[in-house]
């Protein structure tokens, strides 16, 4: 069942280590959710549109990852890290598909909660460390995995969150440099609070800091630790419900905000302080995407029971900026729309336009800064969506849980270019780097190349 160790030993693995070359570029890493910035583009890096994972047209290589894992693969130089939790019962049981059960998986078997590295060139697991074995602390959706959170690396650092497992920080040669236990966390509906989920909040990396959001079942906080040893700096208690939300960074004159989505509380956190700047409410009850920054706005997109919005905010915004009732525009918030914003994917802001991936598979492009509506086209997806959209020279990859990659062109205008097999179950948002795309399947990493 285990996949294939280039070195026996941790010894042996420091041994075989390559040289980690200096960054030329830090937009052409992938160093954690959603990539550079976490805006799911790399450009220039000549990736393909054609290949079959079944056949093995233009599959680079393919590795067996065991256990089960929703955390995207991240990319540093020639390293590809990527972690997941491997059940003792020996059975990952996952339902896929459009459904809205709340149903918990009853797996009370010993887990080994791992982090890999391989190398990103030829698939080879290069170490492999055991971060956390234990029955898990809180149970996991059935749609969920117990190793949801995207790990995160500066070059120097990897940082891997496993929630009630815990948080640990390796250098990129695998040694444990520190590791902080955060207590029981567990996300699940507010309307059943003994529901347990599972979280996918991933870790942010800024200026030598790790950021975490942390809405959940009880005590909900956004705080800062230091890098180097793990040492919280600031706690900011947050009125919120569940959220599995990864949080976002934005910088201009020396001034920087910790931007977070939510249902009760989206809004601007001072990143020295942890002291709020804006706040607003009127999102989905369940939010899970990322908020976006581009055009020097700031992009917020969620979608559950009631309300299904997408905002347009203008970084200058302070103090509550809610919109008054059958508003859509106010001093700080561009535009907005009612209904029709995203569940689970991460909106995808590329050039001029917004596209928007619900998770029926209808995707919507719409003018990112005026909000007027380019089209509204269904990919044809059998089943659901949950991975988000990322962008390379031109082409847009949508990847359905089903293993079918739908490859768009750019603009204005719908033109699909192609449907593309994995092969396998796809729930993580695939990563770019120089050539190719690596997709984290149910089973699998998998990279796919032209060349």
């Amino acid at each position: 069942m285990f996949s294939r160790i280039l070195c026996a030993s941790l010894v042996l693995a420091f041994l075989c280590f390559p040289e980690i070359t200096a960054q030329t570029d830090y937009k052409e890493q992938w160093p954690g959710f959603r990539g550079p910035y976490a805006v799911g583009i790399v450009d220039n890096a000549n990736t393909p549109i054609e290949w079959n994972a079944e056949s093995g047209k233009n599959i680079k290589w393919k590795t067996r990852i065991p256990g089960l894992g929703h955390s995207c693969p991240v990319i540093w130089d020639d390293y590809l890290f990527v972690t997941t939790a491997v059940s003792g019962s020996g059975e990952d049981y996952l339902k896929v598909g459009l459904y809205g059960d709340i149903d918990m998986v009853d797996d009370e078997s010993v887990h080994e909660f791992k982090v890999y590295c391989l190398n990103k060139n030829t698939g080879e697991i290069i170490w492999e460390h055991l971060s956390h074995k234990g029955v898990p602390k809180t149970k996991r959706h059935t749609k969920s995995s117990q190793a949801n959170c995207t790990p995160v690396t500066d070059g120097k650092h990897l940082v891997v969150y496993f929630g009630s497992e815990g948080l640990f920080c390796y250098d990129l040669k695998g040694k444990l440099l520190w590791q902080k236990d955060l207590g029981v966390i567990n996300a699940g509906p507010y309307t059943e609070p003994d529901v347990e989920w599972g979280i996918a909040s991933s870790p942010v990396i800024h200026k030598e800091k790790i950021i975490i959001q942390c809405d959940v079942t009880g005590e909900n906080f956004l705080a800062l630790f230091d890098l180097e040893n793990g040492e919280e700096i600031w706690r900011t208690h947050r009125d919120e419900v569940s959220t599995w939300c990864t949080p976002a960074i934005y910088e201009k004159n020396g001034r920087t905000q910790i931007i977070v989505n939510g249902f009760k509380h989206m809004g601007g956190y001072d990143f020295d302080t942890g002291k709020e700047i804006w706040k607003m409410s009127g999102g989905g009850d369940a939010p899970v995407p990322t908020p976006v920054i581009a055009h020097e706005l700031i992009f917020l997109n969620n979608a559950h029971g009631r309300y299904s919005p997408i905002y347009v905010v203008k970084p200058e915004a302070k103090g509550d900026i809610t919109l008054d009732k059958d508003s859509t525009t106010n001093e700080y918030i561009v535009w907005s729309i009612e209904r029709g914003g995203a569940y689970m994917q991460t909106p995808l802001i590329y050039g001029e336009y917004l596209y928007n991936l619900r998770g029926n598979g209808s995707l919507s492009c719409f003018h990112a800064t005026t909000g007027e509506l380019m089209y509204k086209q269904s990919l044809g997806v059998s089943g659901g969506v949950t991975a988000s959209g990322i962008a390379s020279d031109g082409k847009l990859y949508f990847t359905s849980e089903n293993g079918y990659v739908y490859v768009v062109k750019a603009g204005p205008e719908y033109e699909r270019l192609a449907k593309n097999n994995m092969d396998d179950i796809c729930m993580a948002t695939p990563a770019i780097s120089k050539g190719c795309i690596y997709f984290r399947t149910a089973k699998y990493l998998i990279a796919v190349s032209a060349e």
